[in-house]
């Protein structure tokens, strides 16, 4: 139902009748702006602001005969408003509707993305706090390397999301330009105190330069933002995927009863709501190349970076509401399985020391190359046997001959590798 609810209230951003709003909204505060100017009457701005309006099916109507949807939105306004309709769209473009309404759209669209991530960060926040302290083994190239939490990894999680809603606010504030400068941006039928008086009222800033459009580097880093921010999201959905490997078990989605996993096998637990996270960044990513491709257009302006736009924007912020939305609860539910976390650490038998074991040596006088031949040997003797490491150095007699038993139960004590969790902690998340 929370699903159902977020798409709805990203996609009621995108819908014909809102982006029509803003046309309105845009249009009538040109006219103001004129009449602050004296270039319109006032009785004729009384009678634009009152009669103003429009229907989502006579614009349809027009614009199959018209093939222009700006036009047919203003013919069918200026049939709500009578004759005072002569100075709607005095002196502008199009592309002065368009963009500062896209504009508009994108920073409502990015208020909801905002808060998706301060959402999913709460959760992440909980988890990491609540498994602070529960030890697993740290992977390298998917290989073991050394202990972790599971804490940690959620704290990894968050500082990231913390980052992307960084890049979020300031990718809200990169959109949130306005353009009312004409046909090729040089003010030639328009004054540029109508551009600042619109911009000021809809809390835009004035585009400093423009052609006939706002130019399109400014959204190309918004939708490379969004990019970075489904990256993120696959990259802890990814996580899940693997965690949830029958051969590693540590953590697992939520399994309602009553679920299928498998049309064909009933045992099956699978990780669907990852793996669909995965497949949709994939599509993310394209529509940032297509962001970008866009930047480039013929001379002051063409409108190739226009079909792009009506379905990137639409499909992108829904896209990246929907994935944040799921991931949220995904990982809310989440099961984790601290017992596998802890068989899984006892795997190789301890082997997971071999670094503390080679500094040690390296403190009793040996160079760093001796003292890694020397792990290294019963390391990998233990590795291809399943011997375990800690008695097998306490047997070793070159090894022996720099390290006491004392030293070598020292040296491979849990206690080192989790001494700084509080440390990291507090680095990512203050006090609190």
């Amino acid at each position: 139902m929370i699903e159902r609810y977020t798409l709805k209230r990203m996609a009621d951003i995108w819908s014909e009748e809102n982006r029509f709003k803003k046309w309105l909204e845009i249009e009538l505060l040109i006219c103001e702006a004129y009449a602050h100017l004296g270039i319109i009457p006032q009785s004729d701005l009384s009678q634009i602001k009152e009669k103003a309006n429009f229907s989502v099916q006579r614009i349809k109507e027009i614009e199959e005969r018209t093939k222009h949807d700006v036009v047919a939105f203003i013919e069918c306004v200026s049939e709500f408003v009578g004759p005072s309709s002569k100075y709607i769209h005095m002196g502008v473009t199009s592309s002065d509707i368009l963009d500062t309404s896209f504009s508009l759209l994108l920073r409502d669209a990015s208020e909801i993305i905002i808060k998706d991530i301060v959402d999913f960060m709460s959760v992440l926040k909980e988890k990491a706090f609540n498994y602070k302290d529960t030890p697993m083994i740290g992977r390298t190239h998917g290989i073991h390397a050394e202990p972790i939490t599971f804490g940690l990894k959620m704290a990894h999680f968050y500082d990231e999301m913390r980052r992307n809603l960084e890049r979020m606010n300031l990718a809200k504030d990169r959109i949130n330009y306005g353009k009312i400068s004409g046909a090729v941006g040089t003010f030639a039928h328009v004054k540029p105190q109508v551009e600042a008086y619109v911009c000021e009222r809809l809390g835009l800033k004035p585009a400093p330069i423009s052609t006939q459009i706002i130019p399109r580097d400014y959204y190309a880093e918004f939708f490379t933002t969004l990019g970075i921010i489904g990256s993120s999201i696959e990259k802890m959905a990814l996580e899940i995927r693997n965690l949830q490997r029958t051969e590693v078990g540590e953590a697992e989605e939520y399994f309602q009863k009553g679920q299928t996993g498998s049309s064909a096998m009933p045992h099956k637990r699978n990780p669907i709501s990852s793996e669909n996270l995965c497949g949709l960044a994939r599509l993310l990513r394209g529509y940032v190349v297509a962001g970008l491709e866009d930047i480039v257009l013929w001379h002051e302006r063409d409108i190739s970076h226009s079909s792009v736009e009506r379905i990137i924007a639409p499909d992108a912020t829904i896209l990246v509401d929907y994935m944040l939305e799921r991931i949220k609860n995904m990982y809310k539910n989440l099961i984790v399985y601290p017992e596998k976390m802890k068989r899984n650490m006892d795997l190789t038998k301890g082997l997971y020391h071999s670094e503390s074991i080679l500094l040690g040596l390296i403190k009793k006088g040996l160079t760093r190359q001796d003292a890694y031949k020397l792990t290294q040997l019963c390391a990998m003797r233990c590795y291809e046997t399943g011997l375990d490491f800690k008695e097998e150095l306490k047997k070793d007699e070159a090894i022996r001959t720099y390290l006491t038993e004392g030293e070598i139960e020292e040296l491979t004590s849990q206690e080192h590798y989790f001494r700084y969790v509080d440390t990291i902690f507090n680095r990512v998340f203050g006090d609190n």
